[in-house]
């Protein structure tokens, strides 16, 4: 999976943005520290995302396969899905999980050998991450990302049908940056950008959020936003290969309780 130009153009804003701020907030009398809650806060989140889907996957022998699914395809597959996100956050520190589950079905294009077929995918995706803020604006920090996806093809092909099966579940550890801020009162903007994995689990993995809410109440929030996930995981050879390089972008609604 090539690293797309816009991960790295947004790491470079972030990163210039967060200099600029750096040496604008230079004065003391100014700093973060001056308006820091010390109490910890909580927000629980249910959410739905839109997805499309492109890239390459496969299992065992069979030659990777296609997916170029958009949200209309994967909404019509979507056979079973839970998403949900919770932070603790005092000012200084936000410690975050996230989870993802869906379980899709998606019907194969056909090709010069392949005339039909379908692949099935459980895919589950669980972290758990630890922010510092490091300037009024910017969060920095670690995160820990469990991915496992079973994927089952059925293909109907010129000379036989042809089916495999696989699972797989790997550790990535990922590096994030993030601004989260509230302004005019009530309305919530967020960015999140972060890159992982580093050969240590996929071999490579990264991730932009980008998320603009409004807080109804002090207990009830809801924002719209826009996710983009690229995993290149590729491990195995013959019966043994298992290969996810895909990118999952859509938006994503989200509905919050602040507690």
């Amino acid at each position: 999976m090539k690293r797309s130009p816009l991960f790295f153009l947004l790491l470079s804003l972030m990163i210039g943005l967060s200099t600029g701020n750096a040496q604008e907030s230079g004065d003391p009398s100014t700093s973060d520290t001056k308006t820091v809650d010390k109490q910890w806060n909580y927000l629980a989140e249910i959410y739905l995302m839109f997805p499309n889907m492109s890239g390459k996957t496969t299992v065992g022998n069979i030659p990777p396969v296609d997916v170029d699914a958009g949200a209309g395809d994967i909404l019509g597959h979507l056979e079973m899905g839970a998403m949900l996100y919770f932070e603790a956050n005092n000012g200084n520190w936000a410690i975050g999980s996230d989870l993802l589950y869906m379980k899709l079905g998606q019907d194969v294009e056909p090709g010069i050998l392949i005339t039909d077929g379908k692949v099935t995918v459980k895919q589950l995706a669980w972290e758990i991450s630890g922010l510092k803020r490091v300037t009024p604006w910017l969060e920095a920090g670690l995160a820990g990302r469990i991915v496992s996806l079973d994927a089952e093809l059925e293909l109907e092909t010129v000379n036989q049908p042809r089916s495999g099966s696989g699972n797989k579940t790997w550790f990535d550890p990922v590096v994030v940056l993030r601004s989260n801020n509230v302004f005019a009162e009530r309305w919530l903007a967020q960015l999140r950008l972060d890159a992982g994995g580093f050969g240590i689990g996929s071999d490579f993995t990264w991730q932009l959020q980008a998320n603009l809410g409004y807080r109804f109440s002090d207990l009830f929030q809801t924002t719209l936003g826009y996710r983009y996930i690229g995993i290149d995981y590729d491990s195995g050879d013959g019966r043994d290969r298992f290969l996810y390089d895909i990118d999952t972008y859509g938006f994503v609604i989200r509905l919050g309780f602040n507690f």
